[in-house]
Order: structure tokens, then C-alpha cells, then sequence
């Protein structure tokens, strides 16, 4: 009993939050790992020698991991505080995920064309395929936030 009176209320937009950070940098690292590393289908910036390419994409993992570290540091102290809410925290881990992805296939591939998916004559599978896939993470993250507004006014 004297641990529920110490409970403090959950803190979805902390929650959702710090979960968002680590959505972002995941998906941020399997994009590194996986096309950049892996496949080798493109770098962060395409446009120069493949020494400011590999340059480039050392900064985007430099930039993933501070954004990761942040994210569980945050995430810890809000579990810590034993104010986590974990569908919020969920959501703003799709939420995050699919962000992070939307944005690099529409901002980072087509307003600034610093690189493609994938260097092919047909782009548009490529680009169907990627930006579908943040599209999906965000449709996740927008029924994970609705779930998570509901439990909020059921509680109350």
C-alpha cells in the first residue's frame, strides 16, 4: 500500500516523448545500418565524393545515437518517477519511427535530392515502398495515441 501512495500520475507527453527520441534514432539506425551499410544503396549526401558520402553518414550516426542516449535518458527517468504511460510511450515510438522516415523520403530524397532509396531507372516502387512504410508507422502511432487518450479518460 505505501508503494501506490508513492506513485506519481503517469506522464504521457513525457512518455510519449522520450519514446518518440528512440523511435526516431532506431529507425534512423536501421536506415545507417541496413541501406547505407549493407546494401550500400545511397549515402546521407550523395552529391559529392564518396569521401564527403561516407563523411556525411558518419555525421547521421554521430546525430542517431545522441538522439538514442537521449531518448532512454528520458525515458529512465520518467520510469524512475513511475510516471511512465506506455501506450503514449508506444505511440510516440511509431510516431517517431514513421516521422523520421516520411520526412527522409519526402524532404531529404525529393526537396533536397541528397540522395535516392536506391539508384535505379524506376524510382517509383522504391519511393512507394519507403514512403508507404512511414506512412504505416504513423497510421500505428495515431491508433496507439488515440488507444492511449482513451485509457486517459476511462481512468478519470
Amino acid at each position: 500500500m505505501a508503494e501506490a501512495a508513492e506513485r506519481k500520475p503517469a506522464d504521457p507527453r513525457r512518455s510519449m516523448l522520450a519514446a518518440g527520441l528512440i523511435g526516431v534514432g532506431v529507425t534512423a539506425a536501421v536506415d545507417e545500418i541496413v541501406f547505407h551499410q549493407l546494401l550500400a544503396w545511397h549515402h546521407f549526401f550523395d552529391r559529392s565524393t564518396s569521401a564527403v558520402a561516407l563523411f556525411s553518414d558518419g555525421l547521421l550516426h554521430s546525430a542517431e545515437l545522441i538522439i538514442l542516449v537521449l531518448g532512454f535518458f528520458m525515458l529512465a527517468d520518467v520510469r524512475a518517477r513511475r510516471a511512465l504511460a506506455p501506450t503514449s510511450a508506444w505511440a510516440g515510438f511509431f510516431l517517431g519511427a514513421g516521422g523520421f522516415q516520411l520526412f527522409d523520403g519526402i524532404i531529404d530524397h525529393k526537396v533536397l535530392r541528397l540522395h535516392q532509396v536506391r539508384y535505379v531507372d524506376n524510382l517509383l516502387p522504391y519511393d512507394l515502398a519507403w514512403n508507404g512504410a512511414g506512412l504505416l508507422l504513423l497510421a500505428i502511432g495515431v491508433l496507439l495515441l488515440w488507444r492511449a487518450r482513451a485509457e486517459r479518460s476511462v481512468s478519470r
